[in-house]
């Protein structure tokens, strides 16, 4: 597929949230509870995103004139070492396409991957074996979500 990525910008929030939620009720839904996707929903409403913005690198993928995907990138905890992978998701028409791939290229090419020795990602148990195949390791050796439900991992560069 041909696909598009660029920054974020401030008049994609909505399309961004409803991507996310789309993904989350139908991709994420099986994996997780109801109150679980629900706080992952709230987590990323428009307003948020705009917030979230201001400090990740944050990117969106289209198809067309269709945002498709998004992911972002920020420091890890303040770290100039460390970076952390956030907000990636794709539509699920869209999985399995190459978007995925196509926003972790990108995210592996932004600065803050770039200088890292570690990024660190917390997969959910949904995308777990999508990091696994582009090279992410479990942190703890052996995948277990926490108690939220997620997946420490990390790439080491």
């Amino acid at each position: 597929m041909d696909f598009i990525i660029r920054r974020f910008q401030e008049r994609d929030a909505a399309e961004v949230s409803a991507v996310i939620g789309e993904a989350l009720r139908v991709s994420n839904a099986p994996d997780y509870p109801p109150e679980i996707i629900q706080e992952m929903l709230d987590l990323y409403v428009p307003a948020n995103l705009l917030e979230q913005a201001g400090d990740e690198h944050l990117y969106v993928l289209l198809h067309g004139d269709r945002i498709t995907g998004c992911g972002g990138i920020v420091p890890y905890m303040g770290s100039a070492t460390e970076s952390i992978l956030v907000t990636v998701f794709v539509l699920p028409e869209y999985q399995g396409t190459g978007a995925g791939r196509r926003i972790m290229k990108a995210l592996e090419e932004d600065p803050y991957f770039l200088r890292a020795e570690r990024v660190v990602v917390h997969s959910s148990i949904t995308a777990r074996d999508f990091y696994r195949r582009l090279g992410y390791q479990f942190s703890d050796g052996v995948g277990a979500p926490d108690e939220e439900g997620c997946i420490h991992m990390e790439k080491q560069r």
